[in-house]
């Protein structure tokens, strides 16, 4: 089974293509007197691309589990606990996504599961059976 987030992938790669053609939109409204050095444009190319990283680290999160594993990739960190590592997942009243508690305390968020897709309920319930 294979959970990626609905509604913040949409938004992420939207506001990408929004962005990109936002941008080029502007470069080619500016007037011929406007310069920018070339530090200037190493920079806005820097910020652009930093901030495009930070929208697909969003859009590629997902969580991949089976009845002997899960997997979690959250941005660009990946974490992997067999059920066994695994203490608890609650999605608690108004929280966003879904929390994985391991065996040593550690909590890693599910950013996948998010509330507002709808079906994390439902999810978060075949993962604790799996868990259990």
């Amino acid at each position: 089974m294979t959970i990626r987030p609905q509604g913040p992938r949409i938004v992420a790669y939207g506001v990408m293509v929004l962005m990109i053609v936002s941008i080029v939109a502007i470069a080619r409204a500016l007037p011929d007197y406007v310069y920018f050095s070339n530090t200037e444009r190493v920079t806005m190319i820097l910020l652009l691309v930093a901030v495009l990283a930070l929208l697909h680290g969003v859009g590629r999160s997902y969580v991949r589990a089976d009845a002997s594993a899960i997997e979690i990739l959250n941005g660009y960190r990946r974490h992997r606990f067999t059920w066994d590592q695994v203490e608890g997942i609650s999605m608690k009243s108004g929280a966003p996504w879904a929390t994985l508690v391991t065996t040593d305390d550690e909590r890693v968020m599910l950013f996948a599961l998010q509330r507002t897709d709808g079906d994390g309920r439902d999810v978060v319930r075949q993962l604790r059976a799996w868990a259990a």
